[in-house]
């Protein structure tokens, strides 16, 4: 992976979490009532309203995206490695919880709410990828 691909990788990465973390954390019933926005609703036909959970889940995409400013600012393969693998991580029982919750969502919903899920887990792989090659390459 290219240099200027890690770092749009890192960016839209960031950019996610900051737009999630940022919704979610200070306007959690917004956020639960409203997600992803453009009149659509990906997380309260989830189930009832619990304001200790939507804060905790921006709260966490918060802290992806203070990593991944500090992956965009040091630019050392540990750090960006250690970020993807944090998403890695999250990603993977996220986006398999819901792929098996898409019975609510109409068809236009659940396939951008699935891209969405698989395009972060897929950015965060590549990045990885790319780190093990520069690891070997260095060698």
């Amino acid at each position: 992976m290219s240099s200027r691909a890690q770092t749009a990788a890192l960016a839209v990465l960031t950019a996610s979490a900051v737009y999630v973390g940022g919704w979610a954390t200070p306007f959690p019933r917004s956020f639960y009532d409203s997600f992803p926005g453009l009149n659509r609703t990906w997380v309260s036909i989830d189930g009832p309203y619990n304001e200790h959970l939507v804060r905790d889940v921006g709260a966490f995409y918060l802290a992806l995206a203070v990593a991944g400013v500090f992956a965009l600012i040091w630019r050392e393969r540990h750090v960006t490695l250690v970020v993807a693998a944090a998403w890695t991580v999250f990603s993977v029982p996220h986006l398999g919880y819901h792929l098996t919750h898409l019975d609510e969502l109409e068809t236009f919903d659940a396939v951008g709410q699935t891209a969405s899920l698989a395009l972060t887990l897929l950015l965060a792989l590549l990045l990885i990828a790319g780190a093990a090659r520069r690891a070997e390459a260095a060698r």
